[in-house]
């Protein structure tokens, strides 16, 4: 792919005729003109939107390399939801939103599972199948991402865990600042050995809510204890056993808050072992709000994670993208909020 790029790079300083042999992909026409591959695919297809410098540069190129676009290339009428797992509550909130936008708007919703190692067959089916767009709550490799490209599949990820190119579309949440406002409601209530069952560590969205809990500390004059952090993945069984360490300690923390709702819920499991009283005994605040944690006892305190209007605000930036048009931003992040129910209270004297 290199080489076919410097052959053409090169034909286009010499002026000499493109090499036509070789195929010529919307993205690298993009690229050639310094636009993006919306801006291209609206030339192609005579929509408004763009200036007339720009046209003229894009047309230019088309006609250069005889851009013709492939016989059945047209997308489909549909959005493709990708996840790698569908095996929890989580997933059932995202899937309501983009419903709801995708009905909204007349396009079909497909989903689609592609497991947790090799993906690289599964995405190989999205592209044949050509979706008007992608929205990938599985996260998209740079091999991934260029293959959607270069067939002109616009894509959007959904609450990335790694960080991103600038050019990637992307809506998430501000896991910062619910982080920190999680521990500043449990400092408030006058807990001073709070611990952390955080999630795994490279991934970005647990990287910052822990962020937010050691800033909320900092704030409140305590200190960051390394024997209170405890990292694990985000399941109800690794909560337990996670929170089971941290209440074995001889000054064990008074308040504990987790990564995500299922943890939480693993330490409700934990603490009745103990003998513990939630919140009598132990505080507990959770991360996501699922549906459930309001009916279990007792209801659970917990940072709200927008999932729904997560997930319908990137099906609209993926469908705009898959309409050849510009987003206005390239990344959105949706603001979180805490909700207290019964499971917080001030410790013990």
């Amino acid at each position: 792919m290199e080489d076919h790029a410097t052959d053409r790079t090169a034909d286009h300083a010499s002026g000499r005729a493109p090499d036509t042999s070789r195929p010529v992909t919307i993205a690298y026409i993009a690229e050639s003109a310094g636009v993006s591959v919306p801006t291209v695919s609206k030339v192609i297809n005579g929509k408004s939107g763009v200036s007339a410098d720009t046209r003229a540069r894009v047309e230019a190129l088309v006609d250069k390399y005889r851009y013709r676009k492939p016989a059945g290339a047209s997308r489909s009428n549909v959005v493709e939801l990708v996840f790698r797992e569908l095996k929890d509550m989580w997933a059932v909130e995202i899937i309501r939103g983009v419903e709801e936008v995708a009905r909204r708007n007349g396009v079909g919703l497909m989903v689609s599972r592609f497991g947790l190692h090799d993906s690289a067959p599964g995405w190989d089916d999205t592209v044949a199948r050509r979706p008007n767009c992608v929205l990938s709550v599985a996260q998209l490799s740079e091999a991934e991402r260029a293959q959607l490209t270069a067939k002109g599949i616009p894509f959007v990820v959904f609450d990335p865990i790694v960080e991103l190119p600038d050019d990637v579309p992307f809506v998430g949440a501000t896991n910062w600042s619910g982080g920190r406002a999680a521990t500043r409601h449990l400092t408030g209530l006058g807990h001073r050995r709070i611990a952390m069952i955080g999630g795994p560590r490279d991934q970005l969205c647990c990287a910052a809510r822990l962020d937010g809990h050691r800033s909320a500390l900092r704030s409140a004059g305590l200190p960051d204890d390394p024997d209170l952090i405890v990292h694990t993945q985000l399941t109800r069984e690794d909560g337990c056993e996670a929170a089971r360490a941290l209440l074995a300690l001889p000054d064990r923390p008074t308040a504990i808050f987790t990564a995500n709702d299922l943890q939480a819920l693993g330490v409700y499991q934990a603490a009745r072992e103990a003998g513990l009283r939630i919140p009598a005994d132990l505080s507990v605040v959770g991360f996501d709000d699922l549906p459930v944690v309001g009916w279990v006892d007792p209801p659970l305190t917990t940072v709200h994670q927008p999932l729904t209007e997560m997930a319908v605000a990137a099906t609209e930036l993926a469908l705009l993208l898959g309409r050849g048009e510009e987003a206005p931003q390239v990344g959105v992040e949706i603001a979180t909020r805490l909700t207290v129910r019964e499971s917080t209270a001030p410790p013990r004297k």
